[in-house]
């Protein structure tokens, strides 16, 4: 595929990494022109440093991978207003949550994710990737298993078969929740667990095993 990513931060090498292994080329899309040409560097073959609008034009997904409170001004860069976005997957792994409290930062009953697509007309929002640190995605995977199941939440079935082969390409075993409807239900659970681990808490102990 033709992966656009925006952003340059730790997510964004890491999944830029592993869908350069599968075989996708990754145009990367950053505020600093130069933090990005230094991601593609590294990152290698396949891998372009591009500003945000040509990061996802004619793009099969783009990847939102900036920090929450970046997004508005990211997907400005982008042309998301205009309708650059429109027609296109577009992976939200935002959390708007307190460091270390938990707590979410959004409205009461907004979401992250229907933010983004109000700002990205036109998108097919799916939210992914947002549970687990980047460096869950980073290296081969030892033995085959699934390294975590990646929960989304999207209204497009197309869009969510695109982001479910994705998450299979670094790894992870894709799962959906459900419609946008159900998201903010997907963002609290990020709370939930930045909440009880930054309180020494793991939080694989507070959820009931299906045997």
């Amino acid at each position: 595929m033709r992966i656009g990513i925006l952003g340059t931060g730790t997510l964004a090498a890491a999944l830029g990494e592993g869908w350069i292994r599968a075989g996708h080329e990754v145009r990367i899309g950053g505020r600093s022109r130069d933090r990005a040409a230094k991601l593609a560097e590294r990152l290698g073959r396949d891998a372009y440093a591009v500003p945000p609008r040509e990061a996802v034009a004619g793009r099969d997904a783009v990847l939102l991978a900036v920090s929450w409170d970046g997004v508005g001004e990211m997907l400005g860069l982008a042309g998301a207003a205009d309708g650059a976005l429109a027609g296109t997957p577009l992976i939200d792994p935002t959390n708007a949550v307190a460091h270390g409290v938990g707590d979410l930062l959004t409205e009461r009953g907004e979401s992250m994710a229907l933010r983004i697509a109000g700002l990205a007309p036109g998108a097919h929002v799916v939210k992914a990737f947002h549970l687990f640190p980047a460096g869950l995605w980073t290296g081969p995977a030892d033995d085959g298993r699934p390294r975590a199941t990646v929960v989304m939440c999207g209204d497009d079935p197309a869009a969510l078969r695109i982001v479910g082969e994705l998450v299979r390409d670094v790894g992870g075993a894709p799962a959906t929740l459900g419609s946008l409807d159900r998201v903010r239900q997907l963002e609290e659970v990020a709370g939930f667990v930045i909440g009880l681990a930054f309180a020494g808490v793991d939080p694989n102990s507070a959820i009931p095993r299906v045997s």
